[in-house]
């Protein structure tokens, strides 16, 4: 199995016979860029599309890459309206709560529910989105999720069972100790650590608090120091001593930056 790492908590999972796609968002709000995260020449050959939660910059590309590559998008339930006969899903490039995007192939679920796709079992997690807080010289404005706010929209995370191992995916997420301490042992865990300034993930040390109720056998932290809104370390983090604490519980951690691969 190889795994890569592009920013945020975009990754694609390698096997013998599935090439996964996570979060296909879009380089957001940087010097006004829009660009994909996944190179366009990955696309065509994508058999599988996971999207965490319903910010622009986690799958401002999903249905682009569906269209390319003919693969099927997993997400929450609540991504996804039925009008008319038509899977309208929330639309990545429109303005709050829009069900604009028809998708041809969709399989959804909830937190907790488990579903089989393609020989991979597929477990919904509990997620939830923190607050975002945007920052311009004096002025500042703070988003909150809820009901009728579009940040944080479909937060779920991924249990995948693939080829006699188990991915955990968790997305953007705040700690959620109690509701994670069934999952048992994943052999991979993609973990955002970049919450300490602007608490819309975790920070390190609620990251640590996760590994420690899991122990994955191998930890790849995410959504960290990445470029958004002006800034080209947005979420800052210091990965080297997440991965010293890590490595202090007997278990592997893997620092992946944009592009990297390992095969596990």
């Amino acid at each position: 199995m190889k795994i890569s790492h592009y920013l945020y908590n975009t990754f694609i999972i390698e096997t013998d016979d599935k090439k996964i796609a996570i979060d296909p968002g879009g380089l957001m709000f940087y010097f006004f860029r829009f660009t994909t995260i996944i190179p366009k020449s990955e696309w065509k050959s994508i058999t599988h599309i996971f999207v965490t939660h319903g910010d622009p910059d986690h799958y401002w590309h999903a249905d682009r890459l569906e269209e390319s590559s003919g693969a099927p998008i997993i997400c929450n339930k609540t991504m996804i309206k039925n009008v008319d006969g038509k899977n309208l899903m929330l639309g990545p490039r429109d303005k709050g709560l829009a069900f604009t995007t028809e998708v041809a192939k969709i399989h959804t679920l909830t937190v907790d529910e488990t579903i089989e796709v393609d020989g991979m079992s597929i477990t919904g997690i509990k997620t939830t989105h923190g607050s975002l807080t945007f920052r311009l010289g004096p002025f500042s404005k703070t988003l909150t999720p809820g009901p009728e706010e579009r940040i944080g929209w479909g937060a779920i995370g991924f249990r995948i069972q693939i080829d006699g191992k188990t991915i955990v995916n968790l997305g953007d997420t705040l700690l959620h100790a109690d509701e994670w301490s069934s999952i048992n042992s994943p052999d991979v865990l993609m973990i955002p650590i970049g919450g300490k300034t602007v608490h819309n993930t975790m920070d390190v040390k609620e990251a640590l608090q996760a590994v420690q109720v899991m122990k994955p056998k191998l930890v790849i932290p995410c959504h960290y120091n990445c470029p958004a809104f002006f800034s080209k370390k947005y979420n800052p983090a210091d990965e080297h001593e997440f991965k010293k604490e890590v490595e202090k519980l007997g278990i592997n951690c893997a620092i992946l930056y944009k592009g990297d691969s390992i095969n596990y």
